[in-house]
C-alpha cells in the first residue's frame, strides 16, 4: 500500500519556513511540519496501514518515499487564488500545481529507479501507483478565499460548481496516470471554526442553537453536494476507479455540538491561542513570539489538557479530535459507499 496525499505534513513549512512550537509538542516533541499538537488524521490512516509517517514532497531532504507521498499545504485551494499568502491569501500550491508535482513525481521516480542502487529503496514501483490510495481534503479554502473578498454566501455559492469542475479534471487526470483507489474528505463545517466566529461579522440571527455560524455552514454544505455530485459522475465516467466519499462534515458538526458527550470540552475555544471570547485573534496565532521590553515573550501558550480539547489554532483539530474523527470514518459509518478504509483500498 502507498498513500499518495492532499494533507500537509510539512509542505508548508518547507516553502515559508518552520511552523514553529508548541505545534507539534504532544506526539513528536518538535514542530514537524504539522498545524496540530501532534498527528493528522493522514497520520493515524498511515498506521492503520502499518506505514511510515509520509513526507512532505516539498520537504523531502532525506526522505523515503518509497511508500507514499504528500503534495499538500496549508491553506491550498482547489482553483489558485490571486491573493498573497503574506497577505492573508492562500497557497500558491493549489491543486492544479500539486497535480503537476505528482505527475513529474511519477515520472521522474521511475528514471531514477532503473539507475539502481538507493534509488529503488527510496522511491515507489510503477505499480504502486495503481495500487496507492489517493486521499482529498481540499475544497474548504476555496470557500475561505470568497469570505476574504468580502463577497457573499450567495456569491460564493455561484463559483463553487466551476470549483468542483477543475476538481473533477484533476481526479480525471490522476485517473490517466494509473490511479485507481480515491478516498475524498468534504469540507469542514466551517461555521463552527473560531477562525470564522472571530473574523467574520455575524448576526446574532445567524448563529445556530449551537454556537455556529449558519451562512458559513451553508456555503461548506453545498460545496459538499456538488462534491457528491461530481464524485457520482466520476463513477459513471471512470469505471475502474473506486471512489469513497467521506462526510467530514458530519463527524466534525457531531463532535463539536456534542462535545462532552465524546469527553471533549470547550470545543470553541482555541487551544493555543490568546485574545477575545474564543482565545483566538488572526494576528496572535500559536506559537508567535513578541520583544517587548527588550525581552521576547511567547504570546499564544498551550490549554493544560489537550487530550479533551477540540480545536487546536482556530482553524485546525488537535491530535485527540483528529483521532476521534478518524475512528468516524475509518469505520465506514460517514462514507459513501458505507465501507470501512480497509474495504476502500481493495480494488476487486
Amino acid at each position: 500500500m502507498v498513500l499518495l496525499i492532499i494533507l500537509d505534513t510539512g509542505g508548508y513549512s518547507a516553502l515559508f519556513g518552520q511552523i514553529p512550537p508548541p505545534n507539534g509538542e504532544t506526539y513528536f516533541y518538535t514542530p514537524s511540519g504539522r498545524i496540530c499538537d501532534g498527528r493528522l488524521i493522514i497520520d493515524f490512516i498511515a498506521e492503520k496501514f502499518g506505514l511510515p509517517y509520509l513526507s512532505a514532497f516539498l520537504d523531502s531532504v532525506g526522505s523515503n518515499l518509497s511508500h507514499g507521498a504528500n503534495f499538500a499545504t496549508v491553506a491550498s485551494s482547489i482553483g489558485p487564488q490571486d491573493m498573497p499568502i503574506a497577505l492573508g491569501g492562500n497557497s500558491p500550491i493549489s491543486l492544479d500545481v500539486q497535480f503537476a508535482q505528482f505527475s513529474d513525481f511519477y515520472r521522474r521516480s521511475q528514471i531514477l529507479r532503473k539507475q539502481g542502487g538507493v534509488f529503488e529503496k527510496l522511491l515507489p514501483k510503477e505499480d504502486y501507483f495503481s495500487q496507492a490510495l489517493y486521499t482529498f481534503d481540499i475544497g474548504q479554502n476555496d470557500l475561505t478565499a470568497g469570505y476574504k473578498k468580502n463577497l457573499t454566501t450567495e456569491q460564493i455559492k455561484a463559483y463553487v460548481p466551476d470549483v468542483m469542475g477543475q476538481f473533477s479534471n484533476i481526479i480525471k487526470k490522476i485517473y490517466g496516470e494509473g490511479g485507481r483507489i480515491f478516498w475524498v474528505h468534504n469540507a469542514s463545517p466551517l461555521g463552527c471554526l473560531p477562525y470564522f466566529l472571530d473574523r467574520f461579522l455575524i448576526t446574532a440571527g445567524q448563529m445556530d442553537k449551537y454556537g455556529c455560524a449558519s451562512p458559513f455552514n451553508e456555503a461548506a454544505q453545498y460545496l459538499n453536494l456538488k462534491l457528491k455530485e461530481a464524485l457520482a459522475q466520476l463513477r459513471k465516467d471512470l469505471p475502474e476507479a473506486r471512489i469513497t466519499y467521506v462526510d467530514i462534515y458530519s463527524v466534525k458538526y457531531t463532535l463539536i455540538t456534542q462535545a462532552k458527550k465524546y469527553g471533549f470540552e470547550k470545543p470553541f475555544i482555541v487551544c493555543c491561542g490568546q485574545g477575545g471570547k474564543y482565545n483566538y485573534h488572526l494576528k496572535n496565532y500559536c506559537g508567535l513570539n513578541k520583544t517587548i521590553g527588550g525581552k521576547e515573550i511567547v504570546i499564544s501558550n498551550t490549554c493544560k489538557d489537550l487530550s479533551v480539547r477540540v480545536n487546536w489554532d482556530g482553524t485546525h483539530f488537535t491530535e485527540a479530535a483528529n483521532k476521534w474523527v478518524f475512528n468516524q470514518i475509518a469505520s465506514g459509518s460517514f462514507t459513501d459507499p458505507p465501507i470501512s478504509l480497509d474495504m476502500a483500498c481493495q480494488r476487486n
